[in-house]
């Protein structure tokens, strides 16, 4: 997992994230396509699943991950 970010990332840095493993983020939803992101690289993809107790301490996505709203 990369660096833990201290603010979200923007949908902007999303994509570009999602090309740079090899993803055409399209139209997809952040959720999905942070959870593509987290499936390319090997990770669990578990983005938006949490209670604000996980143990993936060094994830990029964590700033925003327990805000997520289903």
């Amino acid at each position: 997992m990369a660096a833990v970010l201290t603010k979200p990332m923007t949908m902007t840095e999303i994509k570009q994230k999602a090309r740079n493993v090899g993803i055409n983020p399209g139209k997809m939803k952040k959720v999905h396509l942070v959870r593509a992101i987290q499936t390319a690289e090997s990770n669990n993809p578990c983005y938006g699943t949490n209670d604000g107790n996980c143990p993936w301490t060094e994830c990029c996505f964590m700033a925003d991950c327990s805000k997520v709203k289903w």
